[in-house]
């Protein structure tokens, strides 16, 4: 009984939201930290169909299920509230970050 309730804990945490600070950056330039904050870079090699990850200031990278919610943020610092699974973030809420 001990497990079950452990193992149903552990599920209903992970389908929580959380939130993610970091740079909309595409996936080629995402360990590049030079390249966090480049917005022109950022917005064309995601315009040209790269994939959008956020890529924190300690070098997390999240890939983003829901590719539409994150693009008009490429290069720029935000603040993502949303559930992460599998190294994936489905992005419930974006916003600048300050």
């Amino acid at each position: 009984m001990k497990k079950f309730v452990a193992v149903l804990a552990l599920a209903t945490m992970s389908a929580m939201a959380a939130d993610y600070k970091g740079y909309i950056v595409d996936r080629d330039c995402a360990n590049r930290l030079g390249m966090l904050g480049d917005v022109p870079c950022a917005m064309r090699c995601i315009a040209r169909g790269a994939p959008a990850v956020l890529t924190t200031e300690d070098r997390q990278i999240y890939g983003i299920a829901n590719q539409g919610k994150v693009k008009e943020f490429a290069g720029r610092k935000v603040k993502i509230t949303g559930k992460a699974n599998s190294g994936y973030i489905t992005v419930d809420t974006i916003e600048e970050a300050k």
